[in-house]
């Protein structure tokens, strides 16, 4: 069965990739990666870095080599690589030969992922209801 070799070599699996911090790692992630790793035969999570997120203004509870980790654990993963700029995606795309973007259904329309259509498909998941970061902080500051 062909792969992805270390050395970025095309192997013709069907890729997809998905961007995102993965803070507080729940089941809303989980569903999210299983979905996305399900639209093809191999996964690659582009995992926002500490200073990336500095960035953008947010501030992780784990540190990204502990978010790392975590993605590595998780089966449907296959690859995780850093997010280190907004500017990144295209050269993403074809570094690793990906297929299909997929992004949660928040992000549907955004000029961040509709400029990839013309690089490879973009697909938008639906987010899991009842469940997000955001609320999980809320809720252990309550």
């Amino acid at each position: 069965m062909p792969y992805f070799s270390g050395n970025g070599e095309y192997t013709g699996l069907k890729r997809v990739l998905t961007y995102g911090t993965f803070d507080l790692l729940h089941y809303g992630h989980i569903r999210l990666l299983r979905r996305a790793a399900a639209l093809g035969d191999y996964l690659v999570v582009a995992l926002s870095t500490d200073e990336f997120n500095a960035g953008k203004g947010k501030t992780s509870f784990y540190d990204y080599e502990t978010r790392k980790e975590m993605l590595e654990a998780i089966r449907y993963v296959d690859l995780v690589i850093p997010e280190k700029s907004w500017e990144q995606k295209i050269e993403d795309v074809q570094k690793y030969h990906i297929d299909t973007v997929v992004m949660g259904g928040d992000w549907a329309g955004s000029d961040r992922f509709e400029y990839l259509k013309e690089y490879c498909d973009v697909v938008y998941l639906d987010r899991t209801e009842g469940i997000s970061t955001t609320d999980v902080k809320s809720r252990l500051q309550s």
